[in-house]
């Protein structure tokens, strides 16, 4: 269920027979030839088909995360790493304000890992709070998956090319790995990365996909279900 749906006579009703809710975080930032929004997409995505399994409340996500590093690609747009912390544990404040005592943070962006030692700290704050955060792409369920398929994940190749971030066709074959760290500056970081990928498979079929979006939810099920 997404809160977005629902009215907010209909949250008060929820909360009277559970307090579990799932607050998505991500970015928007270039991603080669997939979506602007593709961290996003891709746990918005995991998080409706756990939550129809579990009748969990999903909240809007943060469209907005921490993604300096490619601030010299047009349409990424950055946060702070003050800020979007600041702005995720005053989300979840809020929601226990309200009553959701249980939260999973369901991560789709790398950069935004910063939020978890103020997200802990926030845990020994708030009375009766339970959290979790889960990076969906470094779960065991993904690890098993790659280790099965002998694949690399990387920004922008075939691990985060799923029909529902693809915007544009993707090029055929791999990309060499471009010799780049995201500590370097912007204008560098676009220099050496050109199209945006960090190498490998561009694509992979959208049935092998499958299977790892499968696996992922299946995980984010059993998350809930240990809330």
């Amino acid at each position: 269920m997404l809160l977005e749906d629902l009215n907010w006579m209909d949250v008060e009703e929820y909360l009277k027979h559970d307090d579990r809710i799932i607050l998505v975080t991500g970015s928007c930032e270039q991603h080669g030839y997939l979506c602007l929004l593709t961290d996003v997409r891709e746990p918005m995505a995991i998080a409706t088909a756990a939550a129809e399994r579990e009748n969990v409340l999903v909240a809007p996500p943060l469209n907005f995360g921490v993604s300096s590093y490619f601030s010299a690609y047009p349409g990424t747009i950055s946060l702070s790493v003050e800020t979007f912390n600041r702005v995720v544990c005053e989300v979840v404040t809020d929601l226990h304000r309200q009553g959701f005592k249980r939260v999973l943070v369901l991560n789709g962006h790398g950069g935004n890992y910063g939020m978890e030692a103020a997200l802990r700290e926030l845990v020994n704050k708030l009375p009766g709070l339970h959290l979790v955060i889960h990076n969906w792409w470094k779960g065991p369920a993904a690890a098993q998956f790659y280790a099965e398929n002998k694949l690399q994940p990387a920004h922008a190749n075939w691990s985060e090319n799923f029909p529902f971030t693809r915007v544009s066709q993707v090029p055929a074959g791999d990309k060499p790995a471009p010799d780049v760290t995201i500590y370097m500056p912007a204008t560098e970081v676009r220099a050496r990365l050109g199209d945006g990928s960090f190498g490998g498979p561009y694509q992979l079929s959208d049935e092998v996909m499958q299977q790892l979006f499968k696996a992922v939810v299946a995980e984010v099920v059993q998350l809930l279900q240990s809330l």
